[in-house]
């Protein structure tokens, strides 16, 4: 009788104390985004108040750093992980991803410390190398469905160019365009994946929840709203209004139709619907802006402290959760980390747009309640990014 050889297996356990930080892209990227929040908004509020400066106008460095530091690496570090589950390609991992991560983060400290076009160079090369890797692999699959996502860190690139040309004078244009424009392009992207992926986990979380969903109502409040925050980011003021009026009330329509209600008692999925609602208003209030009702800036912090922030802190924590082997349920700490992350966007919005008299008390709530809420997601979650799955899986 023949003997069947018996071999090896194709894959081993990988201990947990096993050093992990670039066995996959959220690690090293979600650490280095939550660092940026806890250090970047206390210096901004110091430069604020006059106490330091900064190489740039405060205003402008502060901006940046939020849109292309803060938020570019979360954008890079869940396309890439998310990259490798839509294609089941490997996307860059040990020291390609930590290469990525080191130019990451001179561009910080080139705009820290730096002025002049050897700023431009550092800081702008980041946005292109992610993008050029992640559309590799989703071409490399044919995964047509996903090249928009893939497309975002390359135009958040050239958004980030612009900023850079019109701070060193080689184009005629304010430095918050490209800003504005940066915006604009992340939520969009909320409004994409945002739109896939918190209805479908409200739906599997808790079955039999009723819910209204319509994929041609989708396209056309996400072009819709994408027009509008495009118009407004140029500066058409005489279409943005009413645009953005119309986009508000389409996102308020979907969002409604998630039965965000149902979640109240899930702090992993409430935080997603709670965040995900500061869209409309952040469009309404794009609206009121362009008709000199509110402050300019009370769009802008309502998608980039609520939305963008809040969407960020509860993704950072759900997918770092099961990117890890444990189990998908947050508790106390995350809930509160949560919950200081929307009262920064509560403080921020309501004292800049209806009580300016209290707008440098909000500013400093806001920072204050922002910095905590990022400490704590550091304070829990570093273990889990630096080291391996629990279940001893890779990645």
């Amino acid at each position: 009788m023949a003997l069947i050889p018996l071999e090896e297996p194709t894959t081993r356990r990988i201990p947990a104390s096993t050093f992990s930080l670039f066995a996959l892209a959220f690690r090293p990227f979600y650490l280095l985004a939550a660092m940026l929040a806890v250090v970047a908004i206390p210096l901004w509020v110091l430069a604020y108040l006059g106490v330091i400066s900064t190489p740039i106008p405060g205003m402008w460095w502060h901006a940046h750093e939020m849109v292309f530091g803060f938020a570019a690496a979360v954008i890079v570090g869940f396309l890439f992980t998310a990259g490798r589950n839509w294609t089941g390609i490997d996307t860059p991992s040990g020291w390609a991803l930590g290469g990525l991560a080191a130019l990451w983060l001179a561009g910080r400290l080139a705009m820290a410390f730096g002025t002049g076009w050897w700023v431009a160079v550092v800081d702008v090369a980041f946005l292109p190398v992610a993008a050029a890797a992640l559309l590799h692999v989703l071409i490399k699959a044919k995964s047509w469905r996903n090249y928009f996502p893939g497309l975002v860190p390359l135009l958040l690139g050239g958004a980030n160019l612009l900023f850079h040309l019109a701070v060193n004078g080689a184009v005629a244009v304010e430095p918050l365009m490209g800003m504005h424009i940066a915006l604009g392009l992340v939520v969009v992207l909320e409004i994409v994946i945002g739109g896939r992926v918190i209805p479908m986990f409200t739906f599997n979380s808790m079955r039999g929840i009723r819910q209204w969903r319509n994929a041609r109502f989708d396209l056309i409040a996400a072009l819709v709203s994408g027009l509008a925050l495009m118009l407004w980011a140029t500066g058409f003021t005489g279409w943005a209004g009413g645009v953005s009026l119309l986009a508000a009330v389409l996102q308020l329509a979907r969002w409604g139709g998630w039965n965000p209600w149902a979640t109240r008692s899930t702090p992993l999925l409430w935080i997603l619907h709670a965040s995900y609602l500061w869209i409309p208003l952040g469009l309404a209030l794009i609206a009121a802006t362009q008709w000199g009702l509110v402050a300019h800036s009370a769009g802008v912090h309502a998608l980039a402290i609520g939305s963008t922030g809040g969407l960020i802190i509860g993704m950072m924590t759900r997918t770092s959760l099961g990117h890890t082997g444990r189990m998908l349920v947050a508790g106390r700490l995350e809930a509160f980390a949560y919950g200081l992350v929307q009262l920064a966007a509560v403080a921020r919005v309501l004292t800049v747009a209806f009580i300016p008299a209290a707008a440098i008390g909000g500013i400093h709530l806001a920072a204050t309640a922002w910095v905590l809420g990022f400490l704590l997601f550091l304070w829990r979650y570093t273990p889990f990014l630096l080291y391996a799955r629990v279940d001893g899986r890779p990645g």
